[in-house]
């Protein structure tokens, strides 16, 4: 199938399906790989950013540690007493020591010992008075009141917050002031010593955590103050900066600004609170090369999966494209319309299956025909038999001929026929253990039934009763159906299936003997048989089923025969010139049943067959004469059959526009069954009945479509069709358009034509 012919919907179908099936997962796997570098960039970054806050968090309380220290050391140096400070000689010494303890620390940038009460402070710069240090150190949040009472109350040591503190000539700096209260641990201190630090030493301890991240990190106190703060790129409310403060130690996410941001807190044994925050955002725009990578891997990937999905695709569809390629070739439908391959390929097999639903019966009664005729039906197996429900499991068999008069059913279609022919189509007798199959003779009014019976090994009295029973069963079912009660004629019981052909040659004897004695009358045929005159040794059913099988045309059970009143002859051994006599009637029989059906040129061999030297010999030219007389009843019935379809078709062709033509008005005017007569017409035309005359119908409505300016429901009520609305259905449905409009497009000469107000209708 060409892909510029019918562009397939399924291979696109299946070529989207199997790059779904790949670029889902695909997709998904990209993602969580990426987002994985993503969280673990995010984690390292955290886990960095604790291990820096915690090493700065070390170092600052290491620091806080040595100030304390350093306080404590200052409240017991000797040089540094009350006394000693405010002695005139002693005081520089004091200044000196106060100058080696700043020495010792690196993050001080001043030291002051105060001595509460006092009115001055010392320094390592020397002392001063208290209004002299205000005016050198202005605190822009701490003024000078506030100054002396902290330094004159403070019990425990204080951090304040880093604020602008004016040096005057040395400018403004962020200093925070760390006072710690001497002797420590005495609840009436006798002076306080305060650090002057720059807020620079504590971010610069922490200003490597953000690195060259953007974001803030800040470090409370156990109050929740600011005491030292670094940004980087943003700064936030400080409704923000509070709720940092509450978060418990370790890592979080907080969104500040309406901006997620990664948090990492930690807390000191101070109770100092180091917090760091920076946007989320950032970590994304720090793996670009693995973005790199991903978009890359990802797109390969891709281009690859969809060659190998077309190539999967093209290999899955190459079936499916075989299959439908191989039933557009059996078939005579259009190109297809449906969806996709599979819905027309399932479509066709749904017509082929109701084709197939239609032609079981035939095909069922073609089977049982021949099993009737030849005994054997090898050309078909056991499961084709079995898928068309036919079994052959019972112990005996025998055939039922059972028919009526011609003028019983006078309309060949007549309903009660039909249902004659549904009810014994195949019958259940469980009370006799009994299965039936009906077969449509091609004979008018006949019916030949399959009987298969079980029953244990017992007399042939008890046998003939259970055989009588199911054929008054038989009888009996018939008659309730159509009032009228059939002539049946009954062969003998057989063992096997393959001797049903010989049972139907008795059937048909026993029949043809039923109607003579009228209808209503049953004949068995080992009954008809049962008189046998002492003075003929040749049984008299061997030469009725010799005459039966010539008429039917059956040269195996003529053979059969012919073979059987030769056998008897051998075992009675009669005197040659009765011998002469016997073999003569055999052969006197077969020439007459011969002339009967028309058959004369085979008086010329009555010399050759006369002249015989032996039973053998004679049996095997009364054998060819069976097979010449068969062979010339079989050819006759075809020839017969044959001329009788090519009358019943020029009937038809001369009468298609009657609306009573029918398939069971032409039944009944050539005396043929309505299903024998669709059968060889099948055969023979290649369409049905019903589709032959709508075909012709369909070709005089567009001749005069064409040649006349006829109304259109006076030319579809001519050619013999009076639903005209259904018409033009069918009509549009196979010309794929209405009547009118098929007479427009192709009217000759653009002559104008009449509205088709009914096609319009109709349609519409």
């Amino acid at each position: 199938m060409k892909w510029n012919h019918f562009k397939s919907k399924l291979l696109l179908k299946y070529t989207f399906s199997y790059i779904a099936i790949f670029l889902i997962p695909l997709i998904i796997l990209t993602l969580f790989i990426y987002q994985s570098a993503v969280q673990t960039l995010r984690s390292e970054i955290e886990q960095t950013n604790v291990n820096q806050m915690t090493q700065a968090k070390t170092v600052i309380d290491e620091r806080m540690k040595e100030l304390q220290d350093m306080a404590s050391r200052i409240s017991y140096d000797e040089q540094l007493t009350s006394y000693w400070v405010h002695h005139p000689y002693y005081s520089r010494e004091a200044i000196g020591a106060l100058a080696k303890y700043k020495a010792t620390s690196s993050i001080i940038n001043e030291l002051f010992l105060f001595f509460r009460g006092d009115e001055k402070i010392y320094s390592a710069q020397g002392l001063e008075n208290l209004d002299v240090f205000n005016g050198r150190y202005t605190f822009h949040n701490w003024n000078k009141t506030d100054l002396i009472h902290d330094l004159n109350t403070v019990r425990f040591p204080m951090m304040r917050p880093a604020e602008k503190v004016d040096q005057g000539v040395r400018g403004q700096q962020s200093m925070l002031a760390y006072l710690v209260p001497i002797t420590p641990n005495n609840p009436t201190p006798h002076g306080t010593v305060m650090f002057l630090i720059n807020e620079s030493n504590l971010t610069d301890l922490i200003e490597s955590i953000l690195s060259d991240y953007h974001g803030m990190t800040y470090i409370f106190d156990n109050n929740g103050q600011v005491l030292a703060a670094n940004h980087q790129g943003e700064t936030i409310t400080a409704t923000d900066v509070n709720a940092l403060f509450r978060l418990e130690p370790g890592t979080h996410s907080l969104s500040l600004n309406n901006e997620p941001h990664s948090v990492v807190s930690v807390k000191s044994d101070a109770g100092w609170t180091y917090v760091t925050a920076m946007p989320s955002s950032q970590f994304f725009s720090r793996i670009v090369h693995i973005q790199t990578i991903i978009v890359l891997v990802f797109s390969l990937v891709v281009v690859m999966g969809t060659i190998l999905a077309i190539i999967l695709a093209r290999k899955q569809y190459h079936p499916i494209s075989d299959l439908m390629e191989f039933v557009r070739l059996k078939t005579v439908t259009d190109t297809p319309t449906s969806s996709n391959e599979l819905e027309w390929i399932k479509k066709t097999l749904h017509d082929y299956s109701q084709r197939v639903d239609l032609q079981e019966p035939y095909a069922r009664n073609h089977i049982l025909q021949l099993l009737l005729k030849h005994g054997h039906t090898e050309e078909f197996t056991t499961e084709f038999k079995e898928t068309l429900g036919i079994r052959f499991n019972r112990s005996h068999y025998f055939v039922v001929c059972m028919g009526w008069e011609a003028h019983a059913f006078p309309i060949e279609d007549n309903p009660d026929r039909r249902s004659i022919m549904q009810l014994m189509n195949e019958v259940e007798l469980p009370e006799l253990s009994a299965h039936m199959y009906g077969v449509e003779l091609p004979q008018p009014n006949r019916l030949a039934l399959i009987v298969g019976f079980d029953t244990e090994t017992g007399h042939d009295a008890r046998l003939q009763a259970l055989m009588e029973s199911i054929v008054e069963a038989l009888r009996k079912m018939v008659t309730e159906q159509t009032g009228l009660s059939p002539a049946i004629g009954a062969g003998t019981r057989y063992s096997h299936s393959e001797q049903l052909n010989q049972s139907y040659i008795e059937a048909s004897t026993a029949f043809e003997a039923s109607m003579l004695n009228g209808e209503g009358s049953t004949t068995f045929f080992n009954k008809l048989s049962g008189t046998q005159d002492c003075s003929f040794w040749v049984p008299k059913d061997v030469l009725l089923k010799l005459v039966q099988s010539l008429k039917q045309g059956s040269y195996d059970v003529a053979v059969q025969m012919v073979s059987t009143a030769l056998n008897n002859l051998k075992a009675e051994k009669p005197a040659v010139p009765l011998l002469r006599c016997i073999c003569f009637d055999i052969l006197n029989t077969m020439l007459k049943t011969a002339s009967e059906l028309g058959i004369h040129h085979v008086v010329n061999e009555i010399p050759r067959v006369t002249n015989f030297d032996s039973l053998e010999d004679l049996e095997k030219k009364l054998g060819g004469l069976a097979a010449d007389i068969c062979a010339q009843v079989e050819a006759k019935s075809e020839t017969e059959e044959s001329s009788l379809i090519e009358q019943i078709t020029s009937f038809i062709d001369e009468n298609f526009t009657d609306y009573d033509l029918s398939l069971g008005t032409i039944s009944s005017k050539y005396s043929i069954s309505s299903s024998y007569f669709s059968r060889s017409f099948k055969e023979k035309m290649g369409i049905n009945f019903s589709q032959y005359i709508w075909q012709k119908r369909m070709d005089e409505v567009i001749r005069q479509l064409l040649h006349t300016a006829d109304p259109l429901k006076d030319i579809i009520t001519r050619v013999g069709y009076l639903d005209t609305p259904n018409f033009i259905r069918k009509f549009k449905k196979e010309m794929g358009c209405t009547p009118g409009q098929y007479r427009k497009m192709h009217s000759q000469n653009g002559a104008s034509v009449p509205p088709d107000d009914e096609d319009e209708e109709y349609t519409g």
